[in-house]
């Protein structure tokens, strides 16, 4: 692999308006913002981060200004012709828990966005509803891209109703979807949303301890030509299923312990992030989960990118951690 490497970021850019866990409101841009920063400060010098979305007009500048300082990151994937982004507010119950109610849904990503780009290492994708992206996109990729394809469940297991209340939804399209995702990333909670023929209007079929039908669902994901599946279980780490000569390895990696959360969003996205650097830069599935757990631990300490750490600063935790 050359030592110049390329990951996109693909999804929306989100308008948020954050009401934490200790009533602090917080508005800021989120989802593809958090693995593309976190990614441009481990890939500076040695790579560059692509964000793709779709956003409103009037957010043009705003989104551009985030990036500003980031002279690895490449705008030419960001897109206002049609004038269609996301807009969400987010209220936390509790650290981990939220109620989600988005306003507008960005328009979906399609071939003819992700056709510059399809020289790049990895695309990594991070949909928060199933609206987003295109089966056609993936088709599009594996026939035209050597890229790696990382896949966050996160979007087809949720849906947006009339009245803009984001719920979660079973997963009835997944064989279609499998064959041409390489690395799947996924909660507890979407896990069950995929395995579980019914979708979830209420809020407390989630139980952090119904771990029981992983094993069954792994084997069946693996079996359907996903590489490896990630499952991550809050502040505990993940569990990471892969499969090597036909024989399937589970695997544990332990989280990067935190003593003051302050905000979550976004933990997923940068936890998606740190795969794609893994995969990238050392094509190793449990180097892969520890750079995520350390991404996914520092979106969790404070309102703002600075979270993020350079390189040696984010090897550092993770020499001292594992």
């Amino acid at each position: 692999m050359n030592n110049y490497y390329k990951i996109a970021v693909v999804g929306p850019i989100p308008s948020d308006t954050i009401i934490t866990h200790k009533n602090e409101v917080i508005k800021k841009f989120g989802c593809v913002t958090h693995p593309t920063i976190a990614l441009a400060n481990l890939l500076e010098g040695i790579g560059e981060v692509i964000p793709i979305a779709h956003i409103n007009k009037k957010d043009t500048d705003a989104i551009k200004s985030i990036f500003k300082d980031y002279t690895n990151i490449n705008l030419n994937g960001l897109y206002n012709q049609k004038d269609q982004g996301t807009i969400i507010e987010l209220k936390f119950i509790d650290q981990n828990n939220r109620l989600e109610k988005q306003i507008a849904n960005m328009s979906p990503i399609a071939p003819e966005d992700i056709s510059p780009f399809l020289d790049v290492n990895c695309f990594v994708f991070v949909p928060i509803t199933n609206f987003e992206i295109q089966i056609e996109t993936l088709k599009f990729i594996k026939s035209n891209s050597k890229a790696n394809i990382i896949f966050d469940a996160h979007g087809p297991t949720t849906f947006v109703n009339n009245n803009g209340k984001r719920l979660r939804r079973y997963w009835k399209e997944k064989e279609q979807w499998l064959p041409y995702i390489d690395i799947l990333k996924m909660n507890l909670e979407e896990s069950i949303c995929c395995w579980f023929d019914k979708n979830y209007e209420g809020e407390d079929f989630y139980n952090e301890n119904h771990t029981e039908h992983l094993d069954d669902f792994a084997t069946y994901i693996l079996d359907q030509g996903v590489k490896t599946l990630y499952v991550t279980l809050d502040s505990r780490g993940c569990i990471v299923y892969s499969n090597k000569d036909k024989t399937i390895k589970k695997e544990f990696v332990s989280s990067i312990p935190v003593t003051n959360v302050i905000d979550t969003t976004g933990c997923g996205d940068s936890f998606a992030g740190g795969l794609a650097y893994g995969f990238t830069v050392h094509n190793n599935h449990i180097k892969a989960a520890q750079y995520a757990n350390v991404l996914g631990a520092l979106r969790t300490q404070g309102k703002r990118f600075d979270v993020f750490k350079s390189l040696k600063e984010t090897e550092d935790l993770i020499n001292k951690h594992y």
